[in-house]
């Protein structure tokens, strides 16, 4: 078998994640369908992480498994002719032959998009919020998820209960772009809808719903609220899947919003 390692960008607006499932459009599937098509072969291929339903990624990482062998450039090309226009693949290349996209992984970081203003372009990329934002505020609030918390507050009840909910955040920032307020979480791995909630709460906070000691108590101990405040998934980006060596490159917003 011959491995290698692919970078991918989509738009997750019309699918159900990446994960394949059954009866539901994945991206995983959608890509491994494009890739037989080109090399007239059976293919595996594991991602880096899973995103949700109607979550984007900037740079996912997957890794392809083929019998075949096909220089990098020619297997993106030739996938890319067989995928939609919702998923682009940017890279290819030979992958060592234990190479795993999941488990080689050292870091990931997501970037959520809020918009100030209605807009009609960026509407599938952004969550749009009309109630003015303190993002001071949401900064200092942001500083208390930097470290390793129990994000249990903060995960689906309907996640496994027997993973752990404790995750150390490594980075977390609010740039502003204009009409745009970017935020960027960075960790080795997340909780299922942590990253929305993370963004939920802090908005709250912004437009004065909460206050910051409101959001250190579901940190401290377990609340369901988080929950009821759930950013939309129209806004969140898996951005980079970081392997070793690999440094964070600057917040910058999507092409799609200009």
């Amino acid at each position: 078998m011959h491995k290698y390692k692919i970078c991918l960008e989509y738009d997750g607006t019309n699918y159900r994640g990446w994960q394949s499932q059954k009866n539901a459009r994945s991206v995983q599937d959608t890509l491994i369908t494009a890739a037989e098509k080109c090399l007239n072969a059976p293919v595996k291929v594991q991602g880096a992480g899973r995103t949700d339903a109607g979550v984007h990624a900037l740079a996912q990482v997957a890794h392809l498994e083929s019998p075949k062998k096909v220089h990098p450039d020619s297997l993106r090309m030739g996938i890319n002719d067989n995928l939609p226009a919702s998923v682009n693949i940017l890279k290819v290349e030979n992958a060592p032959p234990l190479f795993h996209a999941r488990h080689h992984a050292v870091s990931r970081s997501y970037l959520y998009l809020i918009s100030r203003r209605r807009t009609a372009f960026g509407k599938r990329y952004v969550w749009w919020i009309k109630d003015k934002l303190d993002c001071g505020k949401m900064k200092q609030t942001l500083e208390l998820f930097q470290g390793f918390h129990d994000f249990a507050s903060f995960a689906d009840k309907r996640m496994d209960k027997e993973s752990s909910t404790k995750v150390n955040i490594e980075g977390i920032w609010l740039k502003e772009f204009d009409d745009i307020v970017a935020v960027r979480i960075s960790g080795s791995h997340f909780l299922w809808k942590m990253v929305r909630r993370i963004v939920g709460v802090t908005v709250e906070v912004g437009r004065g719903n909460l206050s910051r000691h409101d959001v250190e108590k579901m940190l401290c101990s377990y609340s369901a609220m988080p929950a009821h405040f759930t950013a939309p998934p129209s806004g969140l980006f898996l951005e980079k899947v970081l392997y070793e060596g690999n440094k964070l490159p600057p917040i910058n917003v999507p092409i799609c919003l200009f």
